[in-house]
């Protein structure tokens, strides 16, 4: 695993920043917090990227918090893909 940003997925929509940032903490550093939101509501759409200090570090937090309950939802998490042509539309 070469890649430190997670993708988290299935998160609450009222989860915030820094709630997501102390799960992650407990795992190793945090980086960066990014939880996605709707251009036109400013919504939470219920993924986050969250990068982590070393790849170790990333590979330890998808072990530890895939599947793991937050909010009462399992969330997922996995390394981030780069998109293919990025941008918005």
């Amino acid at each position: 695993m070469a890649g430190t940003r997670l993708f988290v997925g299935n998160l609450p929509y009222a989860t915030s920043e820094e709630e997501l940032r102390e799960a992650f903490a407990a795992v190793g550093s945090v980086k960066s917090v990014r939880i996605i939101t709707d251009f036109d509501t400013g919504r939470s759409k219920g993924y986050a990227f969250v990068e982590m200090g070393t790849s170790e570090e990333a590979a330890k937090a998808i072990q530890q918090l895939n599947g793991h309950s937050l909010g009462g939802r399992a969330v997922v998490v996995n390394e981030a893909r780069s998109r293919e042509g990025g941008g918005r539309r």
